[in-house]
């Protein structure tokens, strides 16, 4: 495809940035209908997102809402019909402000401000609208062939909260019709398949305007959490991992030793305690540290591996609030290994292999990289160039593909991230290994060396899950709700077709119980097709044990799984059968 560039001249786009121009151009045709049809509009922000486009924009006193979109969408579609061309000019930074204000465009005034001083301040026109841009975009507005605007929300100008509140227009926009129908319906199985719907209908956590942000676990979701850390405890043990649990709320000074009061102040719950003051831990990590430096140490001990779950509290916009994918209270799968500096490529290879081995416990494929220093860190350049050396030569002798993410480092350290990919093509960082030699030097942590001579340790910190929360999240959205047997909140659900047959049931049901399975009995004066059809849709339980006068009579149960295949067998066969699926956790 070919574009204009802010130049004035035409050129081909490489193919991973087609989708780019199209919808940046979206922004700007969305601007100019909504300056048709809203002229007192003045605008912000409009870039191209990943699948999309918004403008943030002032509309004085008038307020838009969703029920506005379709006037707007179909200006969108009369400009596009018009055929109107792309035109680009640069202006001398005098005379682009002047140009803005002239079209009382107070926003792109400030934004111009904040430019260097030696940058090109750009334009592109189309028709009567002008908007201040880098660019490229389309030749003429009949290039953007399928678009759809999708929402109105609220958006701080700069993001900052301390300014006005803008009205973001929202949309997507795709090559062809046929690439927005199936990003669509990507959408519409996304809903379905919403954690926070399918977290209500199973009950398994609700949140509360009383502590936003503050998930309430109910008894199913407690079921699958504990399941799941049953198994996170067991892969601690096979790992070679020390458990241990650190408080909640530490002194201030314990923050400033960490660098986290100066450099992650903004997103710490603060108070006093006999008037000195205190910090509600949003990491584990100096909560480890004082664990090391509790008692001195030998070379013979390292690596000193120790695992937390720690329950962790970080302040987020209340905006930026989402299910349990963006909370404020998670407990982190956390660990801390203390080792020396001949053990990095070991250790770090150990603990990729066991975070690899998560995700091919729930089938998630991943992608792997490596984040190298921030501008905002702490250390000197030989650490820094020592740690991230020492992560890459891990991931090569592993033969791990990765790509570098630079800059984006934690200020500490350089870390290995791993992206999963859900059955929707989402992806999320989850597991993380950083290696820290920073905080080892704050805490002035030692121990003894072959040698004798007292050395610093290196660290590392390591999260698999992330979060239990959000990898609960994702696991409710990638099985739609039915989990596997093992992490299923009810594992067995017994149905007796009739009153004769209750008694029966009641016999089954403790059974499966003493064998140590989630199972419930459903004794409501329902109708069988009614309780199988909840026990399917909203409990989404793994197996129904259907049992009638047939059943009683002849000791028997009949089994019906997620495929609704039925079959007769004996209970005790059964119950070998699921104990097996779940102690296997297949």
């Amino acid at each position: 495809m070919k574009a204009l560039m802010n130049d004035g001249s035409i050129a081909e786009v490489p193919e991973e940035e087609v989708a780019h121009v199209i919808r940046h151009s979206a922004a700007h045709i969305l601007a100019q209908a909504i300056k048709r049809l809203y002229p007192q509009a003045i605008f912000a922000y409009g870039p191209a997102t990943e699948h999309g486009f918004y403008y943030d924009v002032d509309l004085g006193a008038e307020k838009i809402s969703d029920e506005d979109l379709p006037a707007i969408e179909a200006e969108m579609r009369r400009i596009v019909k018009e055929n109107l061309r792309f035109e680009t000019f640069e202006l001398p930074r005098a005379e682009a402000v002047v140009l803005m204000e002239e079209r009382g465009e107070r926003y792109k005034v400030e934004h111009i401000g904040d430019l260097p001083e030696d940058a090109r301040i750009t334009f592109y026109r189309q028709g009567d609208y002008i908007d201040m841009c880098v660019g490229p975009h389309l030749m003429y507005t009949k290039g953007l062939k399928a678009f759809k605007l999708t929402g109105v929300s609220g958006a701080y100008w700069k993001a900052d909260s301390s300014n006005k509140m803008l009205t973001r227009v929202s949309g997507l926009a795709f090559g062809s019709k046929d690439e927005l129908a199936a990003y669509e319906r990507l959408l519409a199985e996304a809903e379905k398949r919403d954690h926070r719907r399918i977290g209500r209908e199973m009950e398994l956590f609700m949140m509360s305007e009383a502590g936003p942000g503050f998930p309430f676990w109910l008894p199913n979701g407690m079921r699958v959490r504990n399941a799941l850390m049953a198994y996170w405890q067991e892969m601690q043990d096979r790992y070679g991992y020390e458990q241990v649990q650190t408080p909640i709320i530490l002194s201030r000074s314990l923050w400033e030793t960490s660098g986290h009061w100066d450099h992650y102040h903004e997103n710490m719950y603060t108070t006093q305690i006999d008037e000195e003051d205190y910090a509600v831990k949003p990491m584990n990590c100096p909560g480890a540290c004082l664990i090391y430096k509790s008692r001195p140490r030998s070379y013979r001990e390292l690596p000193l591996k120790l695992a937390e779950a720690g329950l962790d509290h970080r302040h987020e916009l209340k905006g930026a609030l989402h299910g349990l994918f963006r909370v404020r209270e998670f407990t982190q799968d956390d660990a801390h290994l203390f080792i020396r500096p001949d053990q990095i490529t070991e250790q770090v290879i150990d603990t990729a292999k066991l975070i690899t081995a998560y995700y091919a416990q729930f089938g998630f494929p991943y992608r792997v990289e490596l984040s190298t220093r921030p501008a905002d860190s702490m250390g000197s350049d030989e650490d820094w160039e020592r740690a991230e050396a020492g992560l890459q030569s891990a991931l090569d002798a592993m033969g791990l593909e990765y790509r570098i993410n630079p800059g984006d480092g934690a200020f500490y350290g350089p870390k290995i991230d791993f992206h999963l990919e859900d059955c929707l093509g989402r992806t999320w960082q989850c597991g993380t290994i950083q290696l820290d030699f920073q905080l080892p030097h704050n805490f002035q942590l030692e121990y003894v060396d072959s040698d004798g001579q007292k050395k610093q340790p290196i660290m590392i910190h390591r999260a698999g899950f992330g979060s239990f929360e959000r990898f609960i999240g994702m696991l409710t959205e990638q099985y739609a709700g039915k989990f596997p047997t093992w992490l299923s909140p009810l594992q067995v659900k017994v149905l007796p077709v009739s009153e004769k047959a209750r008694d029966y049931a009641r016999g089954i049901t403790e059974r499966l119980v003493q064998a140590g399975l989630r199972a419930r009995l459903d004794e409501r004066d329902e109708k069988i097709g009614y309780k199988i059809r909840e026990a399917r849709s909203l409990d989404r339980v793994p197996y129904m044990l259907i049992l009638g006068e047939k059943e009683a009579e002849a000791g028997t149960i009949s089994v019906r799984d997620r495929t609704n295949e039925t079959i007769s067998m004996e209970l005790d066969a059964f119950i070998a059968q699921v104990v097996k699926e779940v102690t296997e956790r297949r």
